[in-house]
């Protein structure tokens, strides 16, 4: 994605500390709209999200973005998968992840971000986890973005407004 055609959105969002907070997130101009609107149904619901900074905070470095628990959308980087590399919706700004710790990424024996290995039990239901029909879920559902938690290999964090 050319840097022309992405946007850097300001949001509030409610943290783990029961505060209001702004955060920044990067995404491509074409779902700015649809982004705006998951973020405010999260904030009126108070779903909690640890922190949201653009991975360039991170020096574009994807696992020390997870590390820190960053909620997050473009980054230039290859998809996290098996098979031969090609570029993650994220380099094009479709693609946001959020709470990876609370919501890792299964990727055969392998738990990304490692500090997710308490969230591969799926329940109980813990603060700031992407569940079926829960709010997180339902926000980016309701703009027609998909979840990678239904996957063979679950991304707990990813949703994406292309399906992958």
């Amino acid at each position: 994605m050319a840097p022309d055609g992405l946007r850097l959105l300001r949001l509030s969002y409610w943290g783990f500390d029961g505060q209001p907070h702004v955060g920044s997130l990067v995404v491509a101009e074409s779902v700015t709209d649809a982004v705006l609107q998951v973020f405010r149904t999260l904030h009126d619901q108070r779903f909690p999200i640890r922190r949201m900074e653009p991975v360039d905070v991170y020096g574009g470095d994807d696992d020390a973005s997870m590390a820190a628990d960053n909620t997050s959308g473009f980054n230039c980087r290859n998809a996290v998968s098996s098979g031969p590399p090609h570029w993650s919706n994220h380099a094009y700004g479709l693609a946001i992840d959020v709470n990876p710790i609370e919501n890792p990424y299964l990727l055969g024996s392998q738990v990304l971000p490692p500090a997710g290995a308490d969230y591969v039990d799926r329940s109980p239901y813990r603060p700031g986890m992407a569940v079926e029909g829960g709010v997180l879920v339902a926000a980016f559902e309701a703009v027609g973005w998909s979840w990678g938690g239904t996957w063979s290999s679950p991304d707990y964090q990813h949703f994406s407004s292309t399906g992958g």
